[in-house]
């Protein structure tokens, strides 16, 4: 059993992140472990505190600050060119007003990636996080930063934007670099289908000097479509354990609405507390 690598794979979508909370929140009340665990977007935000082990910090400073100008909303889009503000996400937020578990985080052997996309290949690029200083900060950014209400995130030679672009559930990923018994958190049921982007036009007049990541958006409901048909595929075959919504979540990415929130964290809580006994049987724990 020693050559079993257990993986965590969280897929993002913004504020339906609030599922992902719930279940990761469920985890660390279980004593669930893994080896590894790789977050896209929002995935990599609130997925970030199962690694520092701080039950209900997603949830709590979400509540808190959902309507608050200064954590997201168009005035830090238009004076900072950010919808989520910068300064206030990965600054202000976890070394003031809700303070990030830093020392855990660096002592948890549990390794944390995040996935961005390179806006001049067109191609994700995966990082691990080993302290979440500010070098890893800005990485976690930039895995978040959605196209159209985000700059570039320029960082280690880098350029990049949302990872969701170019690796949404990066499974085959994680398969690649040896986890092999892996969970993966959805943020859409099983039977949604992703439709072609209506704001390609958009983002190609926004992006115009990033040819690739256009093509990559353009592309990109063919990339999710694909990848949520092998991972159900396999979680058919018990290869692989998949928690999802069993319906759309029906909040909108940058929702701003406290109830909606906590009832979409609560969705995530009993959905992983319904899955926890075949969960510990597929992880043998």
């Amino acid at each position: 059993m020693s050559d079993i690598k257990k993986g965590l794979v969280m897929e993002g979508g913004a504020m339906r992140g609030m599922f992902t909370a719930g279940v990761i929140d469920v985890f660390l009340e279980n004593d669930i472990c893994f080896d590894g665990a790789i977050g896209v977007s929002a995935g990599a935000t609130f997925g970030c505190n199962f690694k520092s082990k701080q039950i209900g910090r997603s949830i709590r400073y979400n509540l808190r600050f959902c309507k608050d100008s200064r954590y997201c909303g168009i005035k830090s889009l238009l004076t900072s060119g950010n919808l989520y503000n910068a300064d206030f996400c990965y600054n202000q937020l976890p070394n003031n007003l809700d303070l990030f578990d830093y020392e855990t985080y660096k002592n948890n052997p549990l390794k944390f990636y995040i996935v961005a996309s390179d806006v001049r290949t067109g191609l994700p690029v995966y990082k691990e996080l080993k302290s979440c200083d500010k070098n890893d900060l800005e990485w976690m950014r930039a895995s978040a930063s959605m196209p159209l209400v985000s700059k570039v995130v320029e960082i280690d030679g880098f350029k990049l934007l949302d990872g969701g672009m170019t690796d949404s559930i990066p499974l085959k990923y994680f398969e690649s670099i040896g986890y092999n018994r892996n969970v993966v958190i959805l943020t859409q049921p099983r039977d949604f289908i992703k439709k072609e982007n209506r704001l390609i036009r958009i983002i190609k007049l926004f992006l115009s000097k990033y040819p690739k990541i256009v093509d990559a958006m353009k592309s990109r409901h063919i990339m999710y479509n694909s990848e949520t048909k092998y991972i159900f595929d396999k979680a058919d075959k018990g290869e692989v354990f998949v928690i999802c919504p069993e319906t759309s979540l029906g909040i909108s990415r940058t929702e701003s609405n406290g109830d909606k929130l906590m009832n979409t964290y609560q969705l995530g809580r009993d959905i992983a507390k319904k899955n926890l006994d075949s969960l510990k049987a597929f992880l043998n724990i």
